[in-house]
């Protein structure tokens, strides 16, 4: 295909964390996603070197936070520092998953609003803008002192689900698990043109949650329960919001959820619900073949960072590809 930029005046690099989802992005752009070098010294620290020259031009490096998070962090610091120092014009952080944006707010005494460090560290190492999907909560988008831009996959989700399914010919609604995802569920919602219940959510611990059975009253009557989420990690609030659809027979559930992590015996729990139909995600983290289940659908979030990026430098506006936008996906390509 035809390059969306100029491949001469860009450079894109990929940490260790996701060069499949790299490439993606850079095939989307027409442009080739260049080597990089990664090395240890026998103390093991770590050695990077760029595999082309960034003077003068715009560097993307690519990384996802996944695990192992610190050293993907550090990689991502390092690469960013490396493009600084050897005159790149502008230095951006493409991180489709920011794992430190549920660290946000200070809920326990003498612990770190991590988020906000890591948004400073960013910037110390050489970023002059970040641009990530779906982040945790709104207030980590004001952790950052340089630009920054949250995209969503919601466009994705919403084609996928008005093509794949006909939900306007089911009794269907819109789940939020908590408060805090409600105007993002209800944003979801109004593209598909569905309603919106919002579940009471405690947080017990890391991975033990509990819903208030009030939900029950909220999705009674409906077939099809379809909850959007910005990420599933261990599954404990997926399976509380499942045990009570099922009390409210619903025969039909779909789980949305931006960041498919699964983590442990997420999938073996959610799975044992014969009501769980599909899990949809995309990837902005890596999930290997063995968690690929027959259920799972997986759609690429290459085209939406591709586009943004190719926006971004031709000095376009992508308010309809951020999170918090209300605006319609529309093509503004020229």
């Amino acid at each position: 295909m035809n390059a969306l930029v100029d491949p001469e005046d860009v450079r894109f690099f990929s940490g260790q964390s996701h060069p499949e989802l790299a490439q993606a992005i850079a095939g989307y752009l027409g442009v080739p996603l260049e080597t990089t070098k990664f090395e240890r010294f026998t103390n093991d620290n770590l050695r990077i070197q760029l595999g082309a020259s960034v003077r003068g031009r715009a560097v993307y490096v690519i990384q996802s936070l996944v695990p192992p998070v610190s050293e993907r962090l550090v990689e991502m610091l390092m690469m960013l520092d490396i493009a600084r120092s050897a005159a790149a014009r502008e230095v951006h952080a493409i991180i489709p998953y920011f794992s430190y944006a549920r660290s946000d707010k200070k809920d326990a005494p003498r612990i770190s609003i991590t988020a906000r460090l890591i948004a400073d560290l960013l910037e110390t190492a050489g970023a002059t803008h970040v641009m990530t999907m779906q982040l945790h909560s709104p207030q980590v988008h004001g952790f950052f002192r340089v630009p920054t831009d949250p995209l969503t996959a919601r466009g994705l989700f919403t084609d996928y689900l008005l093509h794949e399914h006909e939900l306007r010919h089911k009794k269907a609604i819109v789940v939020a698990p908590d408060a805090g995802s409600a105007k993002s569920a209800a944003r979801f919602g109004r593209q598909l043109g569905l309603p919106v219940a919002v579940a009471n959510k405690t947080r017990i611990s890391d991975t033990e949650v509990q819903v208030d059975k009030m939900l029950r009253k909220q999705v009674r009557g409906y077939e099809c329960a379809i909850v959007y989420d910005d990420e599933i990690a261990t599954g404990g609030s997926m399976v509380e919001l499942c045990e009570q659809f099922v009390k409210s027979d619903i025969q039909h559930i779909r789980l949305v959820c931006t960041h498919g992590l699964f983590v442990g015996s997420a999938l073996k729990r959610l799975t044992a619900f014969p009501q769980v139909k599909e899990i949809i995600t995309t990837d902005t983290v890596p999930i290997p073949p063995k968690k690929r289940l027959p259920l799972m659908t997986v759609l690429s979030v290459a085209s939406v960072f591709g586009e943004a990026i190719r926006r971004n430098h031709l000095r376009m506006s992508i308010g309809s590809l951020f999170s918090f936008s209300d605006e319609d996906e529309v093509d503004d390509r020229q």
